[in-house]
This record gives C-alpha cells, structure tokens and sequence, in this order.
C-alpha cells in the first residue's frame, strides 16, 4: 500500500538526487508542518517554489495529510489555485532511524504576510491591492464549493501565497476533501484531517465536530467562515490568536464590513456564499479591480472599449499601486499587444509604464515585445511605434535594428501616406547610428535618394537634413560619392525654398568631410548663386556658407604646405552651427507634421509656397572661359556609375507645378557632370528684383521694358 502511495505522490523521481529542481534558501513561514523554499530548474534555472514534509514514520498522520494534499493539488487546476508542477518522496536512513520527505514543486510564490511586508503599501493603494487579492481567494474558495463541491477546510493567511505577478493563489491542500452533504445520516467526520486545522478558525459547528450540522449546512459554510479569518488577518496585520478577536472590526474597510459580518455568521446556513460576494461586494469595485479584470477579458470586448480604455490607461495607471503596474499590468499589456488583443493606443501604455523599469527590466520585460511589433501589418501601430521610437530606440542593440527592426521600418519609405514616409524618414535618426555599412549604403542610401525627389516638399527637407546628420556614420569613400552630389544637385536647386536651407546648412555641417578641390569647384559655385536667391532666409544662410568655405580656403592657403591638399578635412571650422546644432535644428523642422490636426494648415502653406512665382535669373552671354568650370558630357556620368553611388541610385527629379529657379537649354549640358542629367544648372547671377513675383496668388508681377530688351539680347546669346 506504501509503494502505491508513493507512486502516486512521487512524480518522475524515485530519490531526491533525482529531483530535477536546486532546493534554495527557506522562506521563514509556511502553511502547518510544510517547509517552504526557493528554487530552481536544473535544466534552465527557472524560479520555483519547493514544498516540503517530513516524518519518522511512514504512517505518520501528517504524511498521509500531505500526500492527500499532493493528490488534490495535482488534480485541481484553476487560475487563483497554486500551479503544481513536480513531486517527489524519499525515504533516507540515519542509522536505524528512517525519515520520510514529501517534496512539491510549484512555480514560484512567497508566503502572502511576507509579500504584505516587502510592498509596504499604504491607504487607498493597499486597499485596492488587497480588495484585488481577497476577489482571488473568493473566486478560488467559490470554485472548490460551488463548482468541484469541495471543502478546503482552512483558508486563512498562511493559505494564500503570491506569485511573481502579485496574484493571490490558495495552497495547503492537506483537508481538503469532498462535500458529503448528500449522506444526511452519516456519523463520520467528512474532513478526514480537520485536527490539522487550528481552533482559532474553527467555526463553532467544526470545533464541536458537529458532522450532522456541517452535512446539512450549505457546500461553502465551512470556507466562507475561513475567508472571514482571512479577511481579519490581512486587515489586523497579525495573525489569528483566537476566536474571539474576530469580533473586533475596527481595522476592516466599512464598504467591506457588512459582508465580513454574513461570512462570520454563528448560523451555517445564513452565511454568505463566496460568489455573491464575488458579484455584489461594493469592496471590489474599484480602479485596480476594474483594469486588470478589463485586461484579463480583453478579447471579449469591442474595438470602441478598447480605443477608450487604452487611451486612458496611461494616466490611470499613475494613480494605481505601482508594484502591481509594473509586474501584473504591464505583463498582461505586453502580452495583448504581442498577440493582437490591444489597440495602436495601448503601445502609449505600455511605454509609460515601462519608462518605471530599470534600464535591465525594460530591456527584458518591453524591448521583445516592441521589436515584435514592428513586423505588424496593422497601420496604426507602425506610426505608433514610429511616434515614439525616441524612447525606447536607444536601448535597442545594434543587431536587432539591423536584423529585426530595419527590415520592417524601411516598408514605410514607399508607404503611399506622407505621413508614414516622414515618420520612417524621422526614425533614421536613431535607428541609423545602429545600422552596418552594408545596411547604409545598399539600403537606407537608395530609399532616401528616392525621397530627396519626394512629392512632398518637406520630406525633401527633411531627407537632406538627414543625410546630414547620419554623414559620420557612413564612410569615407560613400560620403565623397554621396553628399555633394546629394546638397548641391538636389537640395539647393529645389524649388521649395527650406529645402534649398536644409541643403546650405547640411554642407556647413559637414564642411570637414570636403577638400579643397571640392570646396572650391563643387561648393562654392553652387552657394555663390543662393545669394541672390529670391527667399531672404536663403540669402543669409548663403552668405554665412560662403564666409565659410572662403574661411576655410584661407586656413589652407596660409599653411602653405602641399602636403595638406588631401588633407584639408581637418581645417573644417564653423561659423555656421555643426552637427550637432543641425541636429537640433532637424527635430524642430520633423515636427512640422507631427499632428494630424497641424498637417492641413502646413500642407496649404506649403502648397501655396509652390504656388508663388519665383524670380527668373536674366541670362546673359557667358565668357567661353567661365563655361570651363562645369563639366561636359551627360554619356560619360553614365560610364562612371560605380564611382557615383548616388548617380547610380538615383531617382528621377519631382514633377513639380511650380517652375524651377533656373533655365537651361539642351545645349548646354555639362560633359564631366553626372548629375547633370537629372538636375537643372545653377541659377545665373543676374536676377529681377528681389519683389518680383512675390504678390497675391499667381499673378506674375508685371515685367520692365528694360527686361524684356534685355531678354531679347540674352536669347540671341544663348
């Protein structure tokens, strides 16, 4: 009969060498003659809970309680119920003597008055932590009784422990048996091992053994009076010392005080079964109670609940018990938002709650849930990502970006929406730092020439600011290929004027990274020809570009050593902002659509902005010595396409409504320029007057005779 008790007790091992669980530090209490402590797998070192009981002798009472115990705790599964996992029994010898242990192991949960010290909490918090535990318990007493009709026999404080996530759950299985009311005539004890329970929370029909009451009492009476101790005990802050102090009810909450009173009713039958307490205690309706139920059936509720629930969660969660936000809300929140139950809204959530974490916990607890989102198809929640990306972006790893997250993030630079393509455009700033060479240069590079040439003037902006920035991530032999051709062909021939800004003051920049060549044939001329642009904020950026570059040119003629030709990067000084102010000066200019309800009125000025007339250069003949300085031949820029990377990927100008600054006739497209082919040329440096074409509406100023004599000389020229 042993061996078959074993049998069953024992799980997987016959010994304790083969349990596959670490037996660690004990926790100062548990229920009855149990010891609790803490443990770990062997296989991976997960946290777990081992229970244990000893005996000297095999038929020991208290054995055969917790094997009982063992049995029903592996058979009986429920949400608020101690999660079984293992169990073992070994027999060792010390001479002639022989002791017997019991081994359960659980997942991981302290004893309930410890975890009341460690939270600490205090008024209106500890209330609703404990109005949330005590809706635990009851549900857990109320499915024993009324759904398996069973008896616990001993619900009281050293009954309930709390896991990881700060649930309440109900162990010490040692009583329990079946609810044998249907034997009216029986004279037996129905609780086989009621002596394990102490007299103090015995109710008076059990401390009587009176078996005839208890069978005709209802299924609940005997826990309900427990859950009453319980209820005493958490609330008192001590345990129970006897009956009679259960009388005294100053330290219980009034809202709970009514229902506390039919609990510990002298009559069975009169007291109150634990699922009407469950469904009409106003105790448990409160904000913690209401939000975690809500999470925990949020798949039950529609698409208009959820969208308010989430967008309020943020600032409830702040008035909530931080401890249980952190490891009960945040958990649940993660969970739903990984498997699609939560709204785009709740990500706003999630990250609040997470900016509470450790640098270490978010790492662990948020970051794998954010990096799984950014492979989803849902819309809403790649711009509510792609909105906060500045909170969590630096703590992503490089290999994820580059692996994980990149990959899903770029979908959005062809995304048919604007605002999506300028909220990717946005989330370069910080993914890029963390991206590799060949992610640079084969990928990010050829999305954003394709955006330079945006339909969208301030994705344009905003690409040329960008490259910008992330021109000291790229190497050396890309950045010669790339940001020349990229400011000045691009960004300072677009026809909306802050691109034509962002593209002066993104060479400023990044003035170090130009020789002397470069500066002299390449950036000056195009900067030269901004002075007179038509916009006065362009005008004066010009102006401070060209002081200096010339600045710049200065330092190196002054050296005087030819030794420094390819050298000349390190004399790159600043009398415009550097880097890190263009930096600053690109946030403000990404925010430009940020709103939804901003986008409208800045889109109608941006489009009115398109729409003004701009100031036509007057050309005149040119020396035939200024035409040396552009290069010659479009066939030849075709030939060199793996010596300009930016050539090779680059997309077609934008079709605009508005006319470009400059014009410029087949004839006389430069041989040595291989952007010639798809930029128009600098402006010339005669222009009209800085009003012309600057009134109401389109209406063109009205043209001087002067000009047009003059036009009628240059067009012969030309």
């Amino acid at each position: 009969m042993l061996k078959f008790l074993k049998g069953v007790v024992g799980g997987s091992g016959a010994g304790l060498k083969d349990l596959p669980y670490n037996i660690g530090d004990p926790y100062p209490s548990a229920w009855g003659s149990w010891s609790h402590f803490r443990g770990t797998s062997k296989d991976d070192g997960s946290p777990v809970s081992i229970f244990s009981l000893s005996g000297s002798n095999p038929q020991d009472g208290h054995l055969a309680a917790g094997r009982n115990g063992v049995k029903r705790l592996r058979t009986v599964r429920h949400p608020n119920i101690l999660s079984f996992l293992h169990s073992t029994e070994v027999e060792s010898f010390d001479g002639s003597s022989s002791k017997v242990t019991i081994y359960i192991v659980t997942e991981p949960v302290m004893p309930l008055s410890e975890k009341i010290k460690e939270l600490g909490l205090e008024g209106t918090q500890r209330d609703e932590y404990y109005a949330w535990g005590l809706h635990q318990i009851a549900k857990a007493v109320s499915f024993l009784n009324n759904d398996c009709k069973l008896v616990h026999g001993n619900v009281c404080l050293s009954s309930v422990v709390v896991t990881q996530t700060l649930d309440w759950k109900l162990y010490a299985f040692d009583v329990l048996s079946e609810y044998d009311g249907a034997n009216a005539t029986a004279t037996g004890p129905m609780l086989q091992y009621e002596w394990l329970v102490g007299s103090q929370y015995k109710p008076t029909e059990l401390a009587k053994c009176d078996w005839a009451t208890i069978r005709k009492s209802p299924p609940w009476a005997i826990d309900s009076w427990g859950l009453g101790c319980l209820i005493y005990e958490i609330f008192s802050g001590m345990k129970l010392g006897k009956t009679e102090e259960l009388r005294n009810t100053a330290s219980i909450p009034k809202s709970l005080l009514p229902d506390y009173q039919r609990l510990l009713s002298s009559m069975p039958s009169r007291r109150l079964n634990t699922s009407k307490l469950i469904e009409n205690s106003e105790y448990f309706q409160n904000k913690l109670v209401d939000t975690i139920h809500f999470m925990e059936i949020l798949s039950l509720k529609d698409s208009v609940e959820k969208d308010t629930f989430f967008r309020k969660l943020p600032n409830l969660a702040e008035q909530l018990p931080r401890p249980i936000v952190l490891k009960k809300l945040l958990p649940l929140l993660a969970s739903a938002l990984e498997f699609g139950s939560a709204a785009a809204p709740a990500l706003t959530a999630l990250l609040k709650m997470g900016s509470w974490l450790s640098a270490e916990e978010f790492s662990l607890k948020v970051l794998p849930t954010i990096v799984k989102l950014f492979a989803s198809n849902d819309r809403a929640v790649r711009v509510a990502l792609l909105q906060h990306i500045d909170q969590f972006g630096e703590s992503l790893s490089a290999q994820v970006v580059d692996e994980q997250v990149y990959p899903h993030v770029a979908t959005g630079f062809a995304d048919t929406s604007a605002f999506l393509r300028e909220l990717t455009l946005k989330s370069m700033l910080i993914l890029a730092p963390k991206l590799s060479q060949r992610t640079l240069s084969g990928s990010l590079l050829k999305y954003l020439s394709k955006l330079q040439v945006d339909e969208e003037p301030a994705i344009r902006t905003n690409t040329t600011i960008l490259l910008g920035n992330i021109a000291s991530y790229l190497n050396e032999g890309t950045r010669k290929r790339v940001l020349i051709n990229a400011f000045t062909v691009r960004a300072l021939r677009d026809t909306f004027s802050p691109a034509r800004g962002a593209g002066v003051m993104a060479l400023c920049a990044t003035s170090s990274y130009y020789d002397m060549t470069e500066i002299a044939t390449r950036i000056l001329p195009n900067i030269v020809v901004l002075i007179i642009d038509p916009d006065s904020d362009i005008r004066s950026k010009a102006f401070q570009a060209v002081d200096q570059f010339l600045q710049i040119v200065k330092q190196y003629n002054e050296k005087g050593n030819a030794e420094d030709t390819s050298g000349a990067g390190s004399l790159g000084i600043s009398s415009m902002p550097g880097n890190a102010s263009l930096l600053g000066w690109a946030m403000s200019s990404l925010t430009l659509k940020g709103k939804a309800s901003d986008q409208a009125p800045a889109l109608a000025n941006i489009q009115a902005a398109q729409k003004r007339p701009v100031s036509q250069p007057v050309s005149q003949p040119k020396p035939q010595a200024s035409t040396s300085l552009r290069p010659k031949s479009t066939v030849k820029a075709a030939k060199d396409e793996d010596d300009d990377l930016w050539g090779s990927i680059a997309a077609p100008p934008p079709k605009s409504a508005s006319r470009p600054l400059n014009v410029k006739t087949a004839g006389a497209v430069d041989d040595d320029d291989p952007w010639a082919a798809i930029a128009a040329p600098p402006p010339t440096t005669k222009a009209k007057p800085l009003s012309a074409g600057r009134g109401r509406g389109n209406r063109a100023a009205a043209p001087k005779l002067g000009a047009q004599r003059i036009n009628r000389t240059s067009s012969t020229g030309m």
